[in-house]
């Protein structure tokens, strides 16, 4: 584990300095700008402009499309372009070097798009702060009425910086996160009823364990684990104490600076040293081994993303064929005592990407209106489901991708999440219609068992905080206190018992000396000032 995070590390730290000196660039690229007006919208006076927007390419166009000349593209110049007198000009940035790419094209100042985005928050605020950027509150409440009104104050929240609107936020169809699950035919071969408590849970586990339901020996895994997300933030967030109501820090590298995070790390050292979680879990980042041995039907109770089991020749579907009377059922058994034995997890903000307009941009207006065009009528419907009868066919309202659609009307969406900027997940609706809509694009007999799974990762959720200014030591310290995080998980958790005090004091004083004291301080003051207004 230490020979990946240190290679890991080092990827890490020479993106960090190239971020850093496009920063400078980007400075300097921006100043002549700063002082520069939109000319607004030229459109109407009759003049043909061009608006450039960017968009993700994955390298998976299929024939004959290309990422910028495609059937969603040409929709767009059609609906869109051509009545407002405007080429649309899609402007192609590889997935993966997507910031790299951006800060280059932010720093020439004339090749940059008109509409930018990403998903990185410190990103955002890097741009704002350096004068990047185009207050944009004025130009949404002119030119953005559908856009304000699909969008809503709390998710636009997300694009402030001081009291400025310099980002229109994506928003997210589906808030939930995570889920748990257990085997239901080990609980019947073992009398046992479903755990409802943390304590219960252990109890089951150590049954598990103990009684190999099973019968697989040395397979026999109680509990699934892995060093990812899904797996260690629900055992986490259900030791951890809120900041302040149902909100919590936003990062999760700061899980290390709330009060019960120690907790979180003696349970689960306990659970490691009693042979009841996954033994190689720190080798585990992908999730890949974790996967395999639930399809396996080798374990007893995981966590996971809600969604994640349940697609088609997916890890349920393989665990149902694998193991003959396997029988799995959704859980909420982690309970909080700090919050009233709540069943704590985190939820997702209501945001999705960033979405950002130069301050060099000449066509702010446009690229407004572009955005209130895609909240306005069926256009993201369109965007994201194709065309009735041919993707899809309205159930309930409801547009339900057709499972016998052709391939041809299947790839003119290859890159419809990808253009749909504003959504992130299929919007049509308000939260509870977006998750019929999306359980209604699985596999019909995992649908059932998805919507218990929602009902679970909605269930005691706590949220991201949203503060109106970049906590700056998250910027500075992000990528050293990720990896530290990692370690501390890992080496609590394989500690001996009796040296878990001495190996958490050491690691955790080893996390505050990177940037931890620093992110703790600032943190706390960003609170106290969000509490006074």
């Amino acid at each position: 584990m230490t020979g990946k995070a240190t290679k890991g590390s080092l990827k890490k730290w020479m993106g960090l300095a190239l971020t850093m000196v496009m920063g400078v660039s980007l400075l300097a690229g921006c100043s002549s700008a700063s002082n520069q007006e939109s000319e607004g919208s030229a459109s109407g006076s009759g003049e043909r402009v061009t608006l450039k927007v960017e968009v993700f390419d994955r390298g998976n166009s299929p024939s004959p499309y290309t990422i910028t000349n495609n059937y969603l593209s040409k929709l767009i110049q059609e609906r869109f372009g051509d009545p407002n007198n405007i080429d649309i000009q899609f402007v192609p940035i590889q997935r993966s070097e997507e910031v790299t790419k951006l800060n280059v094209l932010m720093a020439s100042n004339t090749d940059v798009p008109d509409i930018v985005f990403v998903y990185d928050s410190s990103v955002f605020y890097r741009y704002a702060e350096q004068g990047g950027l185009t207050d944009v509150g004025e130009l949404i409440d002119q030119y953005g009425p559908n856009l304000k009104k699909f969008l809503g104050e709390d998710t636009l929240k997300f694009g402030q910086l001081e009291g400025q609107q310099f980002a229109v936020p994506g928003k997210r169809a589906i808030t939930g996160r995570y889920s748990s699950y257990i085997r239901q035919d080990w609980l019947d071969k073992l009398g046992l009823p479903v755990p409802k408590t943390t304590d219960e849970l252990y109890t089951t586990l150590k049954a598990f364990k103990e009684k190999d339901p099973g019968g697989l020996g040395s397979k026999n895994i109680p509990m699934g684990m892995a060093l990812a997300p899904a797996q260690f933030e629900t055992l986490i967030y259900s030791f951890i104490k809120p900041i302040s109501g149902d909100l919590t820090y936003a990062q999760r590298y700061e899980l290390p600076l709330h009060e019960g995070f120690k907790d979180a790390m003696k349970f689960m050292n306990k659970l490691y040293n009693e042979g009841l979680i996954s033994k190689d879990f720190s080798l585990d980042e992908d999730k890949a081994q974790l996967v395999k041995d639930v399809q396996n039907g080798n374990i007893g109770y995981w966590s996971e993303d809600v969604d994640a089991i349940f697609y088609a020749d997916g890890t349920l579907d393989n665990l149902l064929k694998n193991t003959q009377g396997s029988k799995v059922l959704p859980v909420d058994a982690y309970t909080n005592a700090n919050v009233d034995n709540k069943h704590i997890k985190s939820r997702y903000g209501s945001n999705g990407m960033y979405i950002m307009i130069p301050k060099s941009s000449k066509r702010s207006v446009e690229a407004i209106k572009y955005l209130d065009w895609m909240a306005s009528e069926n256009n993201l419907i369109d965007i994201y489901s194709g065309v009735e009868g041919e993707n899809y066919d309205l159930v309930d309202g409801i547009p339900v991708v057709k499972e016998d659609a052709s391939q041809e009307a299947k790839d003119r969406l290859f890159n419809a999440g990808d253009t749909a900027i504003i959504s992130n997940g299929k919007n049509i609706g308000d939260q509870a219609t977006n998750e019929k809509a999306w359980v209604m694009g699985f596999p019909q007999n995992n649908q059932e068992m998805l919507k218990q799974s929602i009902d679970i990762a909605n269930t005691d959720t706590v949220g991201p905080i949203i503060f109106d200014k970049p906590i700056q030591a998250e910027m500075k310290y992000s990528t050293a206190l990720k990896d530290k995080l990692n370690v501390i998980i890992v080496k609590t958790a394989m500690a001996k018992p009796e040296e878990f005090d001495a190996v958490y004091e050491r690691e955790m004083n080893d996390f505050m000396s990177l940037g931890g004291t620093e992110l703790k301080k600032e943190l706390d003051q960003a609170v106290q000032e969000l509490a006074a207004k």
